[in-house]
This record gives C-alpha cells, sequence and structure tokens, in this order.
C-alpha cells in the first residue's frame, strides 16, 4: 500500500484502499491521519489540488487541530478551493469535538453516589454506540471519577485480559474503587450468561486486589441496568 503523500492525481483515481474514506470505512476512523479526517470533511478538491493536498494545506497553515478551533471566519478564506460550505462544515466539526472534551472533562472529578450518577456520565456517551464499548470509571476514595476508560470494544467474552487491564489502570491512577459499563446496542438491558460472568470475575478480581467493584452497568436506550442495584455484588 502506497503511503499519504505519493498521489497527486484525484482522490476517485486512488486505489480504493488508499482511498480516505474507503479506508476508514474499512480500518476505522483511528488508522487516519490527520490530513486523511480532514480530507474526508472537505469532499472534493479544485483542479491540480485534491482534497488531501487541500488538507494538508490547512493543517500546514494552523498547525493544529486546537488552533484550527480557535480561527476566525477570515482566516479560511486564503485556502483555494474552500467555499463558505466547506468552511462552515469544517468549523461545524471542530466545534462538536470541543464539545465533546468539555463533556469529558466535566465527567472528570463528579461523584458518583448511585448507579443513576453513574449513568447520567455514561448515557449520553453510550446509549447511541452501534457496536459493543466496554468502559470503566475509576474514583477516588470520595468517589470522584478519576477518569474514564475505553477499555474495550466488543463483547465482554473474553474477560480475563479485560478484567486485567482494568486493575492494572485502577493501581496506576491509584484508585480505591471502579464502576465497570457497556451498552447493548439492541437497547435490551437484560444481563447476558457472559454478562453475568464477567461481573463475578471483576467482583472476585477486586475482593483480591482491594479495589472494590462499586457496580457494573448495562447501558440501553435510554435506560439501564444495574448489577449493584439488583443485588449481585453484595
Amino acid at each position: 500500500m502506497k503511503k499519504e503523500g505519493m498521489y497527486s492525481t484525484a482522490i476517485d483515481q486512488w486505489p480504493r484502499e488508499d482511498r480516505p474514506r474507503e479506508k476508514l470505512v474499512r480500518y476505522g476512523e483511528r488508522a487516519l491521519s490527520n490530513s486523511e479526517l480532514l480530507a474526508i470533511l472537505i469532499g472534493s478538491g479544485v483542479r491540480g489540488c485534491n482534497a488531501v493536498d487541500l488538507a494538508r494545506e490547512i493543517l500546514a497553515a494552523f498547525k493544529t487541530f486546537r488552533r484550527m478551533g480557535d480561527s476566525e471566519a477570515g482566516e479560511w478564506q486564503r485556502f483555494h478551493g474552500l467555499g463558505p460550505a466547506k468552511t462552515a462544515q469544517i468549523r461545524a466539526a471542530l466545534e462538536i469535538g470541543r464539545r465533546f472534551r468539555e463533556d469529558e472533562r466535566r465527567a472528570r472529578g463528579a461523584k458518583i453516589r448511585s448507579s443513576a450518577d453513574a449513568v447520567a456520565v455514561l448515557m449520553p456517551q453510550m446509549r447511541d454506540l452501534p457496536k459493543e464499548i466496554f468502559k470503566t470509571i475509576y474514583l477516588n476514595a470520595s468517589h470522584h471519577v478519576l477518569q474514564i476508560v475505553d477499555e474495550a470494544r466488543g463483547t465482554v467474552n473474553y474477560t480475563t485480559p479485560i478484567v486485567r487491564e482494568i486493575f492494572h489502570k485502577a493501581l496506576q491512577v491509584h484508585a480505591v474503587s471502579v464502576i465497570c459499563a457497556h451498552n447493548h446496542p439492541s437497547g435490551d438491558t437484560a444481563p447476558s450468561r457472559e454478562d453475568r460472568e464477567f461481573t463475578r470475575r471483576l467482583a472476585e478480581a477486586g475482593r483480591i486486589m482491594q479495589i472494590k467493584v462499586l457496580d457494573h452497568v448495562i447501558i440501553g436506550d435510554n435506560t439501564y441496568f444495574s448489577f449493584a442495584d439488583e443485588g449481585y455484588l453484595t
């Protein structure tokens, strides 16, 4: 596969596996470079300058997405081939990213007193996800959030590696307790046999490590199931 930067022709002339949209679909957004992500927002370039080339030019001018997000509308007029509509689309995406970071910052430091508190933090992040995502909330002795970490994507069938990673991270951040959560994309929060087995192993490991497992929550469509509330962790 050729590396980014080796093509100067229109993107639709590139091999399919090297085109930004196709790469995102095949490998996920994290596999793309900054300029490839930006090129997807731009959509198309102009004669002699494809979307990736234009994205590189923009990144060279602004240096970082943070600087890009703090820019004024007039600063975008210098880029040939980037009209008001494309500029608005990019700036809207940057603002979405900024607000997402704000949501994460507000979550850190929040005090978790109950399963409802945990769900209030996690529901906006997890309710509409098309795939199953597993998160852990790490808490200090006062039950304030130290960190929220994406542990895994997929199901909880492979429990041992996930459990090991959770408590390794807990020791690193000096967490006293944890709350685990994953979503059911179907919206049905009824725990599966694997969910119950995972929770049992998690609680056992917590007792051994002397890090309390306060809850394991399953997030659905504006609803949730709490193992703690149902008495599974007593």
